[in-house]
């Protein structure tokens, strides 16, 4: 999303509460048509990194890294293009949300030049996430 066009917002903030350690190359994602997604505070979603960048609304993504849950700690909107950082670690940008898991969570998509995992990137669990600009 462009601040220009939807107008500026705060950060979105979490903290992981699970780190992941698999990936797959068969995974079967469907892109939602969604270009944002608002979440609540105490919401957990799934983190997933993929190196496919089809924004296309019913793009299929196989290729993905699990990194972990994150409990939201400060809702907000979170927005396609939006950059996601760990513990002050920029990973990448947001491409996008699956759904399959919904209501439960959804699997935020992150786009990254090579799909990684979370133990990949040493995560822990009570790091803070952090989505913006």
């Amino acid at each position: 999303m462009n601040p220009a066009e939807d107008g500026p917002k705060r950060e979105v903030r979490g903290e992981l509460v699970k780190v992941l350690a698999h990936r797959r190359e068969d995974r079967g994602m469907v892109l939602e048509e969604f270009g944002s997604r608002c979440v609540r505070t105490y919401e957990i979603h799934e983190l997933v990194t993929t190196d496919q960048n089809d924004t296309t609304t019913g793009a299929v993504v196989d290729r993905v890294g699990f990194l972990g849950f994150v409990e939201i700690a400060r809702g907000g909107v979170i927005d396609r293009g939006d950059r996601v950082t760990v513990d002050g670690r920029r990973i990448g940008t947001v491409l996008g949300y699956d759904g399959c898991h919904f209501p439960n969570h959804y699997n935020i998509l992150i786009a990254v030049d090579r799909t990684v995992t979370g133990v990949d990137l040493a995560l822990q669990p009570a790091m803070e996430v952090r989505f913006g600009y």
